[in-house]
């Protein structure tokens, strides 16, 4: 028995494709009175019409608002279109973020304060206030000391945790926050010096030193963690060329100076020259030999103002340099008529 189609199952049945139908993304809108090839269409939001922006005609209407809706349901206190609070910080996890403000307007009755009072008191707990009030006092700080939001941050971070861990119990708030201050300028690479840091918080020397070396330790701050850049630089320190880039700024020095100064304090570093000064003394009078070794004039007042150390200071780091002048100078500065020894002073005097 023949067949004409021998196996027929085993044809491929064919798929009938539907039709899609979708927007023909080829169409423009194009105003039928002006005719303009390039139409203004302007969506009229407050009527809800949709208007040539050439002849005025109208194209369209009952158009639907797809913008942000920036209602205020308040009565008397005129537009206030942030409503919907702060972004959640991950540092109050836990904590309740919404705060409950109550107005001041109470027709003189004294209720509105009373009201104040009570939502204070049962808002946070005194733990909590605390530490809103110290990351207040973080956040000023570093805005006086033009600090980024990164320290800021960091600084928070340490405090949240040396607070969490009862670390600094008994210790004042301020030198508390001084000495997470001071931590995280080193660990974001733009260090203050000790001094610095207590001009900003009116904390002394000592409860600041005190407040730092409990949390060195607690923190494992030890000597090498520190992440401090440079190797050659005593371990757990501030190193002099940290503090270059400041204060090459604030004396507006040219650029090629910093790096040449850099060179010059690395040297003497390795040739155990000033070892034992303070890495602001150091940069200073590593500053005023740079400055005179390439006639760039800075008189050592200016100076002494912008690293804040003593005049007497500096020029007993430049005596040290004067000595060695020969071996902390690279002959490639003096070949290519950047530097000469002829231009430093014998005395240390400012120019």
């Amino acid at each position: 028995m023949a067949y004409s189609q021998p196996f027929p199952l085993a044809q491929p049945i064919q798929k009938v494709q539907q039709p899609t139908f979708g927007p023909d993304l080829a169409v423009r809108l194009i105003c039928p009175e002006c005719r303009d090839p390039n139409p203004k269409i302007v969506e009229e939001f407050s009527s809800g019409d949709l208007v040539c922006g050439t002849c005025g005609l109208v194209l369209g209407d009952r158009i639907v608002d797809t913008r942000s809706e920036w209602r205020t349901f308040a009565n008397d206190e005129g537009d206030d279109p942030s409503r919907v609070g702060a972004a959640s910080d991950p540092l109050m996890e836990g904590m309740e973020q919404l705060d409950t403000t109550i107005s001041f307007r109470d027709g003189g009755s004294g209720i509105a304060r009373e009201l104040q009072r009570a939502a204070s008191r049962s808002a946070a707990s005194r733990s909590e206030r605390n530490l809103l009030q110290a990351f207040r006092d973080i956040a000023g700080w570093c805005d006086q000391f033009s600090l980024p939001k990164t320290i800021s941050d960091i600084a928070k971070q340490l405090y949240k945790r040396s607070d969490e861990e009862k670390l600094l119990r008994g210790k004042p708030l301020d030198a508390v926050i001084a000495a997470c201050l001071f931590i995280a300028c080193r660990q974001a690479h733009v260090p203050r010096t000790f001094r610095e840091i207590c001009n900003l918080t009116h904390v002394s020397k000592k409860v600041l030193g005190q407040c730092y070396k409990a949390l060195e330790q607690a923190f494992n701050l030890t000597p090498g963690a520190s992440q401090d850049r440079h190797l050659n630089a005593p371990s757990g320190t501030t190193s002099a060329e940290d503090l270059l880039v400041r204060y090459c700024n604030h004396l507006d020095l040219p650029h090629n100076v910093q790096p040449i100064c850099a060179d010059i304090i690395i040297k003497a570093r390795e040739m155990g020259i000033a070892d034992g000064r303070s890495p602001v003394s150091i940069a200073a009078g590593a500053i005023y030999f740079t400055c005179c070794l390439l006639d760039k004039p800075k008189t050592i007042k200016e100076i002494s103002t912008v690293a804040g150390v003593s005049e007497g200071t500096i020029k007993l780091v430049y005596r040290l340099y004067y000595a060695e002048k020969e071996r902390l100078v690279k002959e490639e500065w003096i070949s290519n008529g950047k530097a000469k020894l002829e231009r430093l002073p014998v005395e240390s005097g400012s120019k």
